[in-house]
C-alpha cells in the first residue's frame, strides 16, 4: 500500500486503488506505527526495514502541514491535494503521531523535525469545536506533557524547538480541552447512557482513552473517574450477548433506543483496544488486558461471523464485516487497525514486565 509518496487509502481487495490517491490519516497512522514498532523492535532490522518508512510517511506529514500549521488531509494520485474543509480530527491524529516520533525517536534527526511541525501544528488547537479532534488534541499534548515533566528529558537542541509546548499556556490549554470532555460528558450523561454524546458513533475509544492520558498529567480525579466509567459503558455497548466484542455498525450507530449492528469497522476495535490498554496501564486490572486481548481475537473470528478479517501472513485486514460477509477490500486504514492492535499487545506485555521488574 506504500509508495514513494507515502500510504495509499483504498484498495481493491489486496490490489491499491491508485485513482483514490492519499490521506494524512493514513500516513500519521502508518508514522505511529513505525514509533511503535521501533521502540519495541519487532522489526529488525530497524534500520534497513523500518526507519526508510518512517521517513516516507514524516515526510507525506511535512509536506501536508501548511504555514499556519494546519494539516491538509486528502490528496489525488497525481499528487494535487483536494479542496475540503479543514479536518480536527486529521489535525488532532497527525499531532498524535508527531508526539510519538518526538518521544520514541530521540537524538535520532527525525525528532526534531516532529518537534519543529509539532510547534506549528498545536497552535490551531486553541479554536478546536469537536470532541474528537479534542480528544486527539488532548491526548497528544498530554503525552508531550508527560516526557517534559519526566526523567528522560528530550535533549537541550531539540528541546529549543519546543518553545510553544514548554510554555506556561500548553498546560493550561491541556486543562482547558480535558474540562470540555468532562462538560460534555456531565451535559449529557444519566444513570442510562454514560457516554459524551446522545449517540455512540465511530471512533468512540478516543475520549476515554484521552482522558485517562490527560488524568496522568493534571492529576484531575474526575478525568480518570469519567474516563473509566465511560469506557465501561463503551464496553458493554460493544460486547455481544455471546461475550465477543462488537463495535458499533455504522448503520446508524447506536443510541438508547436502537443499535445498529452492521457494517463494523476494524478501526473502532482498536479504539476500543487502546483505550483499555490506557486502563490496565493506570489500573493494572487485568480485566482491561481482556478486553484488549478480546479485541485482538476479533481480528482473527472472535467475532459475530466467526470469519478471519486479518492476515498475518502479509499482515492485511479487510474493510469490515457486513452482515453478508468479509468486505473483499484491505485499504490502510483497517489494516493499520490490525497492526497498531497487535503492537499495542506487544506495549502491554512490555508494560508489564517493567513492573514485575
Amino acid at each position: 500500500m506504500t509508495d514513494d509518496t507515502g500510504m495509499l487509502e483504498h484498495s481493491l481487495g489486496r490490489i491499491p486503488r491508485r485513482q483514490e490517491g492519499y490521506s494524512t490519516d493514513d500516513n500519521a497512522r502508518a508514522l505511529w506505527l513505525c514509533a511503535v514498532l521501533g521502540q519495541y523492535g519487532v522489526v529488525e532490522p530497524f534500520q534497513e526495514q523500518l526507519l526508510p518508512l518512517c521517513h516516507r510517511y514524516l515526510a507525506f506529514l511535512l509536506w501536508a502541514q501548511t504555514s499556519d500549521g494546519r494539516f491538509r488531509n486528502n490528496v489525488n494520485y497525481n499528487r494535487t491535494w483536494e479542496k475540503e474543509e479543514f479536518s480536527e480530527d486529521c489535525q488532532g491524529r497527525s499531532l498524535w503521531s508527531l508526539v510519538m516520533v518526538l518521544t520514541r525517536f530521540r537524538n535520532s534527526g527525525e525528532d526534531r523535525v516532529a518537534a519543529v511541525m509539532l510547534e506549528k501544528g498545536l497552535k490551531p488547537v486553541a479554536n478546536f469545536h469537536y470532541l474528537r479532534g479534542n480528544a486527539w488534541a488532548l491526548a497528544s499534548m498530554s503525552l508531550l506533557l508527560l516526557h517534559l515533566r519526566g526523567t528522560d528529558n528530550f535533549d537541550p537542541e531539540t528541546k529549543s524547538l519546543l518553545q510553544y509546548s514548554t510554555a506556561t499556556h500548553l498546560p493550561k490549554l491541556t486543562e482547558k480541552l480535558e474540562e470540555q470532555l468532562l462538560s460534555a460528558y456531565n451535559r449529557i450523561a444519566s444513570p442510562q447512557w454514560s457516554w459524551f454524546e446522545p449517540m455512540l458513533t465511530y471512533g468512540n475509544g478516543v475520549l476515554p482513552w484521552s482522558l485517562l492520558g490527560s488524568y496522568q498529567v493534571t492529576g484531575h480525579q474526575e478525568a480518570l473517574e469519567v474516563g473509566l466509567s465511560s469506557l465501561r459503558f463503551l464496553l458493554k455497548q460493544s460486547t455481544a450477548p455471546a461475550g465477543h466484542i462488537r463495535p458499533i455498525g455504522n448503520r446508524g450507530w447506536r443510541t438508547l433506543q436502537f443499535g445498529a449492528v452492521w457494517d463494523q469497522q476494524p478501526l473502532d476495535v482498536f479504539k476500543l483496544a487502546l483505550a483499555a490498554a490506557k486502563a490496565y496501564e493506570l489500573t493494572h486490572d487485568m480485566d482491561w488486558w481482556a478486553v484488549v486481548d478480546r479485541c485482538q481475537q476479533w481480528f482473527y473470528g472472535e467475532n459475530d461471523l466467526g470469519l478471519p478479517l486479518a492476515n498475518p501472513t502479509d499482515g492485511s485486514c479487510s474493510d469490515g464485516l457486513t452482515d453478508s460477509g468479509i468486505s473483499l477490500n484491505r485499504g490502510a486504514e483497517s489494516t493499520l487497525a490490525y497492526l497498531l492492535t497487535e503492537a499495542l499487545v506487544v506495549s502491554l506485555r512490555v508494560h508489564a514486565e517493567a513492573v514485575r521488574q
